[in-house]
């Protein structure tokens, strides 16, 4: 499956525990931000509102009763099992 590198760590940090939180606009409500908080509760950069509609529109995360968006299964599914989200190297 074709996933984007800022898709893929804002999905390792879900996957860790970490949670979307929105910003809307006051007064439409319209989604104008969103930010990936990881369960250290540092935030991550690569979390852009298109990695967030992408990842929304592929059905990776979602979110249950008015809460912060948190990875699915089909998004549990859909990663490459990496160490920390790290690029290991191999030695020949």
């Amino acid at each position: 499956m074709n996933i984007s590198k800022p898709q893929q760590r804002t999905l390792h940090a879900l996957a860790q525990g970490g949670a979307i939180v929105l910003e809307r606009d006051e007064a439409t409500g319209a989604v104008i931000g969103a930010d990936c908080m990881t369960r250290d509760g540092w935030r991550l950069s690569d979390c852009t509102l298109d990695v967030f509609k992408a990842l929304r529109r592929r059905r990776f995360i979602a979110s249950s009763d008015g809460g912060p968006y948190r990875i699915t299964r089909e998004g549990l599914l859909s990663l490459r099992a990496q160490l920390d989200n790290r690029v290991t190297a191999r030695r020949w």
